[in-house]
Protein backbone atom coordinates (compact mmCIF):
# COMPACT_ATOMS: atom_id res chain seq x y z
CA UNK A 1 0.00 0.00 0.00
CA UNK A 2 1.51 3.41 -0.56
CA UNK A 3 2.40 5.63 2.06
CA UNK A 4 0.62 8.96 1.94
CA UNK A 5 3.03 12.46 2.35
CA UNK A 6 1.67 15.37 4.21
CA UNK A 7 3.64 19.22 3.88
CA UNK A 8 2.56 21.49 6.26
CA UNK A 9 0.86 24.56 5.47
CA UNK A 10 0.78 26.77 8.59
CA UNK A 11 -0.86 24.83 11.00
CA UNK A 12 -2.83 22.61 8.36
CA UNK A 13 -0.89 19.35 6.91
CA UNK A 14 -1.91 18.96 2.79
CA UNK A 15 -1.57 15.93 1.24
CA UNK A 16 1.17 15.67 -1.39
CA UNK A 17 -1.50 14.47 -3.90
CA UNK A 18 -0.05 13.25 -7.70
CA UNK A 19 -1.46 13.02 -11.33
CA UNK A 20 -0.57 10.53 -12.88
CA UNK A 21 0.63 12.00 -16.46
CA UNK A 22 -0.34 10.61 -19.82
CA UNK A 23 2.52 9.27 -21.98
CA UNK A 24 0.40 9.60 -25.12
CA UNK A 25 -2.49 11.49 -26.36
CA UNK A 26 -6.19 10.98 -27.27
CA UNK A 27 -7.33 10.82 -30.81
CA UNK A 28 -11.17 11.51 -32.21
CA UNK A 29 -12.53 8.25 -31.00
CA UNK A 30 -11.20 8.19 -27.64
CA UNK A 31 -12.20 12.34 -27.04
CA UNK A 32 -15.94 11.04 -28.58
CA UNK A 33 -15.75 8.40 -25.95
CA UNK A 34 -15.13 10.84 -23.03
CA UNK A 35 -17.74 13.27 -23.92
CA UNK A 36 -20.62 10.96 -24.18
CA UNK A 37 -19.33 8.90 -20.92
CA UNK A 38 -19.45 12.47 -18.83
CA UNK A 39 -22.74 13.56 -20.64
CA UNK A 40 -24.36 9.79 -20.67
CA UNK A 41 -22.70 7.58 -18.35
CA UNK A 42 -21.99 10.00 -15.39
CA UNK A 43 -21.40 7.14 -13.01
CA UNK A 44 -19.53 4.89 -14.86
CA UNK A 45 -17.12 8.15 -16.04
CA UNK A 46 -16.68 8.80 -12.15
CA UNK A 47 -15.67 5.32 -11.48
CA UNK A 48 -13.48 4.94 -13.89
CA UNK A 49 -11.67 8.48 -13.42
CA UNK A 50 -11.51 7.74 -9.75
CA UNK A 51 -9.47 4.41 -10.03
CA UNK A 52 -7.04 5.81 -12.45
CA UNK A 53 -8.73 3.42 -15.53
CA UNK A 54 -10.65 6.30 -17.72
CA UNK A 55 -7.36 7.11 -19.77
CA UNK A 56 -6.04 3.67 -20.49
CA UNK A 57 -9.87 3.02 -21.82
CA UNK A 58 -10.09 5.44 -23.68
CA UNK A 59 -6.71 4.90 -25.27
CA UNK A 60 -7.88 1.41 -25.96
CA UNK A 61 -11.33 2.57 -27.50
CA UNK A 62 -9.37 4.97 -29.80
CA UNK A 63 -6.73 1.97 -30.97
CA UNK A 64 -9.43 -0.17 -31.46
CA UNK A 65 -11.75 2.30 -33.21
CA UNK A 66 -8.87 3.23 -35.63
CA UNK A 67 -8.25 -0.59 -36.60
CA UNK A 68 -11.79 -1.00 -37.23
CA UNK A 69 -12.15 2.05 -39.20
CA UNK A 70 -9.02 0.76 -41.54
CA UNK A 71 -10.82 -2.74 -41.54
CA UNK A 72 -14.44 -1.75 -42.58
CA UNK A 73 -12.87 0.59 -45.19
CA UNK A 74 -11.23 -2.14 -46.77
CA UNK A 75 -14.18 -4.51 -46.72
CA UNK A 76 -16.07 -2.02 -48.17
CA UNK A 77 -14.28 -1.19 -50.90
CA UNK A 78 -13.94 -5.01 -52.18
CA UNK A 79 -17.81 -4.84 -51.98
CA UNK A 80 -18.39 -1.39 -53.79
CA UNK A 81 -15.35 -1.14 -56.95
CA UNK A 82 -14.14 2.31 -56.32
CA UNK A 83 -14.23 4.76 -59.61
CA UNK A 84 -11.13 4.96 -61.56
CA UNK A 85 -8.88 7.68 -59.42
CA UNK A 86 -7.25 9.21 -62.43
CA UNK A 87 -9.95 9.92 -64.60
CA UNK A 88 -12.76 10.80 -61.93
CA UNK A 89 -11.27 12.34 -59.23
CA UNK A 90 -14.35 14.35 -57.84
CA UNK A 91 -16.37 10.99 -58.06
CA UNK A 92 -13.88 9.03 -56.32
CA UNK A 93 -13.23 11.83 -53.57
CA UNK A 94 -17.14 11.48 -52.80
CA UNK A 95 -17.11 7.36 -52.89
CA UNK A 96 -14.08 8.00 -50.18
CA UNK A 97 -15.91 10.15 -48.16
CA UNK A 98 -19.21 8.09 -47.63
CA UNK A 99 -17.09 4.78 -47.35
CA UNK A 100 -15.55 6.55 -44.33
CA UNK A 101 -19.03 7.82 -43.62
CA UNK A 102 -20.82 4.31 -43.40
CA UNK A 103 -17.78 3.08 -41.32
CA UNK A 104 -17.55 5.58 -39.00
CA UNK A 105 -21.39 5.27 -38.32
CA UNK A 106 -20.69 1.62 -37.55
CA UNK A 107 -17.86 2.21 -34.76
CA UNK A 108 -19.91 4.80 -33.60
CA UNK A 109 -22.49 2.39 -32.65
CA UNK A 110 -20.39 0.11 -31.74
CA UNK A 111 -17.99 1.24 -29.78
CA UNK A 112 -17.76 4.97 -28.77
CA UNK A 113 -22.26 4.65 -27.67
CA UNK A 114 -22.30 1.19 -26.11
Amino acid sequence: MNEITYSRNGDYLIPDLTLTQPEQHLGKYGRMRKKYLQEHRTPLFNSLLLSEKLFPHLLEIDKTANRRLTQIMSDLQKVQPAPDKRQKQMEWVGYMNNLKAQAEEIILKELIYN
